[in-house]
């Protein structure tokens, strides 16, 4: 063979061993994950809360298919073997959602209110999964029907609904309804306070508490609203964002019904709203007080013994915030409340008592995460029990008459969608019982946010969070975003959320800091009170100490390209940055306060304002109110803002947006104005939601990268 033929040979097989190398290093080396997209993290599956049986053998969760057109999105119930021995299998087949979905005590049925095929408003229904079958519609009522709770016998359901003065039935309550409607003007008229919640206007119905049996036929009755107590003046219950609740729950032997109320309503515009537990007959009658003291309360439960009623309760102090603690009455007897989670200077958002009725376990926001501890049910400190290494259980849920306690809860992080687990305190860790978006989860470039914590120039601890652009490189420079959580009684959560997504931010090639500043909850009560008399001041200058320690930890990050944005409490500081800092390029603010004064006089609610500023606002002597008004040093102002806000924002009502915009306009500052006319204090709408975020990128691309506005 010639030298040449040699050759030749030796660098062919030379060749195929490279390629083969190659190949081996390509099929060895991970696949490129993905950048995440507003279409991905929309489209993804939205996995409920967990609902498990009383047996401790079943869970049943909601699941929603997201679509960008609002009427193609389906929601329906699945359920999955608590012990994890079986898949989740659908239990409904429609595209209406089920909500406040509840298991009967023999753990055979579960009932749910829905709006399904000829219903004008939501109604009960019944679904019975041991012989299977449709679910069987309980009520059919004008007014609507929800929150359905199992009589402990399972022999009726009551549920909640709102309905007219004086109106005790359903016919009455339609023909008030249809005088409403007739009227040849239309007009809302008051005499009291409040007159409006969130993006509702508030009218004459009020909400109250109805039974109905199951057997066929059975008509639901109304038993509240004949009380002296429903028609005291200012009656109602606890508002939501959406709703209001009396949170009504069966007494364990099933005779009454213990519910949450107040009749001070209309002292709102001059004091805080004091709540009270009631009990009333199962048929009717004049509920009496449970407890001896007035305050919040909220989560009422029976222990399984019926020994207990615990609640979280807290006291009205004139304060910003007042930390809900866990508390305990005897029952049947009631009387004075006792502290079961004592020495405990956090909020146990969510509780769940054994089968025992020997132990409670809380799930307790703290610095990002949600924790899980327990306590003794005659009371204790709360002892912490599991610390995911991210995220948290944001629902927990143990089932009555199972044998031995089973925890379930809901697990997610910023970067793990919300799935079912089921809990092992002994292990310390948690099994997934659903998988539904951890296949796509571990597709995208995304990492979880890294925490520290500084000592701010007050001497207060701040913990912070930073999150990471995809295809980071810390030999890189990248632009700083600095996101503000609102609140101010809130904290900066490790959760996916879909109002301000933090990697979604991210994804252009920014670095996010959050700050939980003084005021955030989940850092002990007199954390969260110190902005009493000092709304803006303070919180204000530790986000910029935050953004200073932030550029002296991580060389990454580009001191000279930074922006800041935030929406509700979060907007408020973002304009309280544009009075005093021009370090940013650029700001965000949405749903954001300018002027503390108008702001107290269009709220939906102002004695908590006056409460933070010390008085009302025509007290000369309080300086506050025009101190700490960012429009108060609109002379100042010289950043570029895009600001945002919905028309049916009624807790930062619009008026303060305009304010804002014309002062800018004024001033001459570059701005831009994004009004939302279907959205109220959230933009919830998917094509709104996406179009925001395509807002947010160009602008901080306008100013953190140089890029030209679109014409």
């Amino acid at each position: 063979m010639r030298i040449c033929e040699t050759l030749a040979i030796a660098a062919a097989a030379a060749a195929l061993g490279l390629a083969l190398a190659l190949a081996s290093a390509a099929q060895a080396q991970p696949a490129l994950k993905a950048h995440i997209t507003h279409e991905t993290l929309w489209m993804m599956k939205r996995v409920g809360a967990p609902q498990a049986s009383p047996d401790g053998k079943w869970v049943v969760f909601s699941i929603v298919e997201p679509s960008y057109e609002p009427d193609k999105a389906v929601s329906d119930l699945w359920v999955v073997p608590a012990d994890g021995s079986a898949p989740p299998r659908p239990l409904t087949n429609t595209r209406g959602g089920e909500g406040g979905v509840v298991w009967s005590p023999d753990s055979r049925r579960i009932a749910f209110s829905a709006k399904r095929e000829g219903d004008e408003a939501d109604q009960v229904y019944v679904l019975d999964l041991a012989s299977g079958g449709e679910a069987r519609r309980v009520t059919t009522i004008s007014t609507g029907a929800a929150g359905p709770q199992w009589r402990p016998d399972g022999q009726a359901l009551l549920f909640e609904t709102s309905v007219y003065p004086g109106a005790l039935t359903d016919e009455a309550n339609k023909t008030a309804a249809k005088a409403v409607k007739d009227r040849k003007y239309n007009v809302r008229a008051y005499e009291h306070y409040p007159i409006r919640y969130w993006n509702e206007w508030l009218d004459e119905r009020a909400p109250t508490i109805e039974v109905v049996g199951l057997e066929p036929g059975a008509a639901p009755r109304d038993i509240l609203s004949a009380s002296a107590l429903a028609h005291a003046p200012g009656f109602s219950g606890p508002s939501g964002e959406t709703s209001v609740s009396l949170q009504p729950i069966w007494s364990p032997d099933g005779k009454e019904i213990v519910f949450n109320a107040t009749t001070e309503r209309w002292n709102a515009a001059y004091s805080n709203v004091a709540f009270q537990l009631y009990r009333v007959a199962a048929d009717g009658g004049e509920p009496r007080a449970v407890t001896t003291a007035r305050g919040d309360y909220d989560n009422a439960a029976f222990s399984p013994d019926g020994k207990s009623l615990y609640f979280s309760y807290a006291v009205q102090d004139d304060q910003v915030y007042d930390l809900p603690r866990l508390s305990r009455v005897a029952w049947p007897a009631g009387g004075v409340a006792t502290v079961v989670a004592r020495d405990f200077d956090r909020e146990p958002v969510r509780f769940q008592v054994t089968p025992d009725s020997k132990t409670l376990y809380l799930l307790v926001p703290e610095a990002g995460k949600e924790n899980l501890y327990r306590v003794a049910a005659d009371g204790g400190k709360p002892e912490l029990v599991l610390e995911p290494a991210n995220g948290g259980y944001t629902s927990l849920a143990i089932p009555s008459k199972a044998a031995k306690p089973i925890l379930i809860a809901s697990y997610g992080s910023a970067v793990s969608p919300a799935e079912i687990v089921r809990i092992d305190p002994a292990a310390k860790t948690h099994a997934n019982l659903t998988r539904v978006n951890t296949a796509l989860a571990a597709t995208l470039d995304w990492q979880p946010p890294r925490h520290f914590t500084f000592t701010s120039a007050g001497g207060r601890p701040l913990h912070n969070m930073i999150v990471l652009p995809p295809n980071f490189d810390p030999a890189k420079k990248y632009p700083l975003l600095v996101f503000i959580h609102g609140g101010a009684a809130s904290m900066n959560p490790d959760q996916i959320s879909l109002r301000w997504n933090y990697h979604l931010l991210a994804e252009p090639g920014y670095v996010i800091l959050m700050t939980d500043y003084t005021g955030s909850t989940g850092f002990g009560e007199k954390f969260a009170q110190a902005i009493k008399l000092d709304p803006l001041r303070t919180p204000g200058l530790e986000i910029d100490q935050a953004v200073d320690q932030a550029l002296k930890r991580y060389p990454f990050i580009d001191g000279t390209r930074m922006c800041a944005a935030g929406a509700s409490y979060g907007g408020h500081l973002v304009n309280w940055l544009e009075a005093t800092t021009t370090r940013y390029r650029c700001l965000i603010s949405h749903a954001g306060e300018v002027d503390l004064q108008s702001q107290w006089g269009t709220s939906d609610g102002n004695y908590g304002r006056e409460v933070t500023n010390g008085g009302p606002p025509w007290d000369k002597a309080n300086a506050i109110w025009r101190e700490q008004s960012p429009i108060g040093y609109a002379a100042d102002w010289k950043t570029p803002m895009l600001l945002s806000i919905g028309e049916r924002d009624f807790r930062v009502p619009i008026n303060n947006t305009l304010e804002n915009w014309a002062t800018l306009q004024r001033q001459k500052v570059p701005s831009r104005l994004l009004v939302w006319p279907d959205a109220w204090h959230w933009i919830l709408k998917p094509e709104d939601s996406r179009h925001f975020y395509a807002e947010v990128d160009a602008w901080l691309a306008r100013y953190l990268k140089g890029e030209a506005a679109a014409k």
